[in-house]
């Protein structure tokens, strides 16, 4: 391999990207863009690793194994995402003023908040009657 002297100015630029994509990674935490929010969020992370990697970690002037090492971790790196991607759009969880609850059985989910005191109440009723 071969050495190679990085200029100051390229580092301090790089310095300088981080620090603004930082910026607009908090300014746009504040702003709604609904489901788009963690989309943008990680687009910006995932912009600001690869400038890390690229200049900080100096695999740009690198030989081709530590680039393959390095792609390899970005593709299990798109593999877990994907699949926890799919495992969290695969479940039918819907918003409740208590809670998340599964949106299927409406009497069980409900069952299961009961306390045991409700329960014995409600039992005790029902033998009144």
């Amino acid at each position: 391999m071969s050495d190679h002297i990085t200029p100051i100015r390229t580092y301090l630029a790089i310095f300088f990207a981080l620090v603004v994509l930082t910026v607009i990674t908090v300014a746009v935490a504040f702003v709604d863009f609904g489901y788009l929010n963690d989309v943008i969020a990680l687009g910006i992370a995932i912009f600001k690793a690869t400038l890390v990697i690229l200049w900080f970690m100096h695999v740009k002037y690198n030989t081709r194994l530590t680039w393959a090492f390095v792609s390899a971790g970005f593709f299990w790196l798109v593999i877990f995402f994907l699949l926890t991607g799919a495992d969290y759009v695969s479940r039918n969880w819907q918003y409740q003023t208590d809670g998340w609850e599964p949106v299927g059985d409406k009497a069980a989910a409900a069952a299961a908040h009961e306390t045991p005191a409700q329960s014995g109440q409600e039992q005790g009723a029902e033998e009144e009657h």
